[in-house]
This record gives structure tokens, sequence and C-alpha cells, in this order.
């Protein structure tokens, strides 16, 4: 991927996460872009309440990365760097 094909999908995954974040400050959370892999896989890491949540996985698989991959047909998976699989 060129440089600018990175940087292109960076700023529409910030775009995308700015469209969630109201939700998951509501809850004391947020989430930010760490770095986009030459495979096409987001890396995030999940910050506030989130890095604690008992459901953090379930938001990222059920929420983020759903959403992440709606808006960017060309990402193959988003992961939290700080999330464990349950």
């Amino acid at each position: 991927m060129s440089s600018r094909e990175r940087r292109q999908i960076l700023l529409r995954a910030q775009k995308s996460l700015n469209s969630i974040r109201p939700y998951l400050r509501t809850d004391g959370g947020d989430i930010e872009v760490v770095d986009l892999t030459d495979d096409y896989v987001l890396q995030v890491k999940l910050l506030g309440a989130c890095e604690t949540c008992s459901v953090s996985y379930m938001t990222m698989k059920a929420g983020v990365e759903e959403i992440l991959k709606k808006d960017i047909p060309e990402l193959n998976a988003v992961v939290a760097l700080n999330v464990e699989v349950a």
C-alpha cells in the first residue's frame, strides 16, 4: 500500500470513529488509532472505561469493527491492542 493510500484509510478511520465516539464517551471510554498494517489491519487502543470493561471484546467485534469495515471495505480486521480475547 502506498503512503497516500495509508493516509487516506487512516483519515477515513478517524472519521468513522468520530461517529461512534459519543457512545463510548457516554460510558467513560474512548478509542484511538494506533496503526494500519500492510495487510490492512487497523490497530486501535481502547481508552478510559473501555480498557477495563468486561464486554470490551464484544464492543470491538460487534460494534467498532463492524462499523469500520462497513465504512472502509479495504480493512481485513480491526484489533484493539489492549483487549484480550474472551
